[in-house]
C-alpha cells in the first residue's frame, strides 16, 4: 500500500515538493485554500479583459538556474520563458539607467572607470562556475561540499554585507547603485552580513541564466508544475483550507508551504515556547 502525503499549500515550493514525493512513490495531496492553485505565482485579468497581472511575483531570476526546475521539462507542460533584451534596470538619481544584461562585459561596459573591470573581476568566474556553484548553495545549509575550495572562493566575499562589498569594489555610484538594487531583493538590510550573497547569486543569475517572465504570467509556472505532478498520480485540492494540524493526521508524511504565522495558527498554541 502506498504511503500517503499531504502539502498544505500550492506555491511553488508546495507543488516541487509534491512532485519529488510522488516521483517516490507517495499518494500525494496539496491543499489550497483559494480556488486556484499557485500562492503569489497566480495570475488574472484584475483590471481589463485580457490584460493578465501577476497576483504576486513576476520575474524569476533563479527558476531557469534551478537544477530541480531544469530536470522538469516543464516546457512539455505548456510553459514558455521570455527574455528581455536587459535583464534589470536599475534607476538613478538624474533621471539615466543603469541595465544588468546577459553579457558581464557589455554590462561592465556602463560603469565609470575602473568599475567595469571590477565587475569583470567579479562576476566572469562566477558565470564560469555558475552551475557547479548552484549545485552548492542550493542544497540544505548543512551538507559536505563537493567543491569546497570553489565554495570558499565564493563565501568569503558573499558573506560580506553588500554595502561594504560596493564601496569596497567600486568607486562610482552606477555600479554601486546595481550591485546593491540586485541585493536588495534579499529582504536583508544592506549593512547585514550575507546581503552580498544576494547581490552575487541573483547578479550572476542575470549574467548567466536570464530573469525571465513567464508567458502568459506566473499562472503558466503554477499550471505546469501542477501538470507535472499529476502526471506522477498526484493531486491538488483548491478551496481546501486547513485550520488546524490534527486534521492532517490520517497522512503519513505532513508538510506546509506556508508562512511561521500561518504556522502557528494551525498548531493552535500547540509548540512549545521555544519554538514560537
Amino acid at each position: 500500500m502506498k504511503r500517503t502525503a499531504v502539502i498544505v499549500g500550492s506555491g511553488p515550493n508546495g507543488l516541487s515538493a509534491g512532485i519529488e514525493l510522488a516521483r517516490a512513490g507517495f499518494d500525494v495531496e496539496v491543499r489550497e485554500a483559494a480556488s486556484m492553485p499557485g500562492g503569489g505565482a497566480r495570475s488574472g485579468e484584475l483590471t481589463l479583459p485580457g490584460f493578465i497581472h501577476d497576483y504576486g511575483s513576476a520575474v524569476y531570476p533563479m527558476a531557469v538556474a534551478s537544477p530541480f526546475f531544469s530536470k522538469l521539462r516543464m516546457h512539455a507542460h505548456g510553459l514558455r520563458w521570455v527574455w528581455s533584451p536587459a535583464e534589470v534596470a536599475h534607476p538613478l538619481d538624474d533621471g539615466t539607467a543603469v541595465l544588468l544584461y546577459r553579457d558581464v562585459t557589455q554590462t561592465a561596459a556602463q560603469l565609470e572607470g575602473a568599475d567595469g573591470q571590477a565587475w569583470i573581476t567579479l562576476f566572469e568566474p562566477l558565470v564560469r562556475d555558475w552551475k557547479i556553484i548552484m549545485s552548492e548553495v542550493l542544497r540544505p545549509p548543512i551538507h559536505v561540499p563537493r567543491h569546497p575550495l570553489l565554495l570558499a572562493r565564493f563565501g568569503l566575499r558573499a558573506f560580506q554585507p553588500a554595502t561594504m562589498l560596493a564601496r569596497t569594489w567600486f568607486g562610482g555610484q552606477r555600479a554601486r547603485a546595481l550591485f546593491a538594487g540586485v541585493a536588495a531583493h534579499s529582504i536583508l538590510k544592506l549593512e547585514s552580513p550575507l546581503s552580498a550573497a544576494f547581490g552575487f547569486i541573483l547578479g550572476g543569475s542575470g549574467h548567466a541564466a536570464g530573469w525571465p517572465v513567464a508567458r502568459g504570467g506566473a499562472q503558466t509556472i503554477t499550471n505546469a508544475l501542477s501538470s507535472i505532478l499529476r502526471s506522477y498520480g498526484g493531486r491538488v485540492v483548491t478551496e481546501k483550507r486547513v485550520t488546524d494540524l490534527d486534521e492532517l493526521r490520517a497522512f503519513d508524511l505532513k508538510m506546509l508551504d506556508i508562512t511561521p504565522r500561518q504556522l502557528l495558527q494551525l498548531t493552535n498554541g500547540k509548540l512549545p515556547g521555544c519554538f514560537r
